[in-house]
């Protein structure tokens, strides 16, 4: 059997019991029940708020709380569409339909008096592993590295586990943040952090990292220069629904794509 992992039980449980209210008014509102990744969640909602002043009957209602939590809700029926920000595995693969909805960079960030604007894969490896301790080692000021990592279940992490961490782990003693946001913040008042967050999220109050050389960049993502790139995905158990299908439709359109692309994003056609 597949194991998703979990978020803590009380991210869990709030979720639970919005789906579960949400649901509750699905028969009169047609509604559509869409929960998962924080990276994706802004986005889509945006989208759903376009969607519903075009389609004034129907209801869209976005809930975020991780991929580990948008694929938990998809799959036991809580969500009509799990939202999911990083490759899905084999074995969950098995068990969704899945659609590219758009792509996104994990950009790397530290603060942006940080005198380092490029690291290597090897190097960021090196620091989160907590190999590599001290700024001076990359060519920073000598003061300690403070790793700020997002947490067990997000899709934003499992992306740069793969694509960065290999088979090492992050440092137990990161500290870690429930959103892109949060994260965000962190590295912001924190002129000794680094972390990594969607590139679609930067926004110019950070500096993101030129990583192997290259820039973290849309247009890099889409040549595949920039390796650190993952899918934002939907997923449905099984064959969507008329009314998720509709949505769906909506988002992939070229009013959809045009929207996502507005916000930093690389369109999935």
């Amino acid at each position: 059997m597949t194991r998703i992992r979990r978020l803590p039980a009380p991210a869990m449980g709030l979720l639970a019991c919005t789906l579960l209210a949400a649901g509750c008014r699905k028969e009169q509102q047609q509604t559509v029940n869409v929960a998962g990744s924080t990276s994706v969640h802004p986005y889509v909602e945006l989208l759903a708020g376009e969607y519903q002043k075009k389609h004034p009957g129907r209801k869209v209602d976005v809930q975020a709380g991780g991929s580990a939590a948008g694929l938990k809700a998809a799959l036991s029926g809580m969500a009509d569409i799990g939202m999911c920000s990083r490759e899905l595995k084999p074995e969950e693969a098995a068990q969704f339909n899945q659609v590219v909805i758009a792509r996104d960079g994990v950009a790397v960030i530290v603060h942006p008096a940080n005198p380092v604007n490029a690291l290597t894969t090897e190097q960021i490896r090196g620091m989160f592993s907590g190999r590599i301790t001290n700024w001076k080692e990359v060519g920073g000021h000598d003061v300690p590295i403070r790793l700020v990592t997002r947490e067990e279940g997000s899709g934003t992490r499992e992306a740069f586990v793969h694509l960065v961490m290999g088979q090492e782990e992050i440092l137990r003693g990161a500290m870690a943040q429930a959103s892109n946001g949060a994260l965000k913040a962190m590295v912001r008042t924190e002129p000794a952090a680094i972390g990594y967050m969607s590139l679609g999220q930067v926004g110019t109050d950070v500096k993101a990292l030129r990583v192997d050389g290259q820039e973290p960049t849309a247009e890099g993502v889409l040549a595949g220069t920039y390796k650190l790139a993952r899918p934002f995905l939907f997923v449905t158990k099984g064959p969507p629904g008329a009314d998720a299908q509709a949505f769906i439709d909506y988002v992939l359109s070229p009013e959809g794509q045009k929207a996502l692309e507005a916000e930093g994003f690389i369109r999935a056609r």
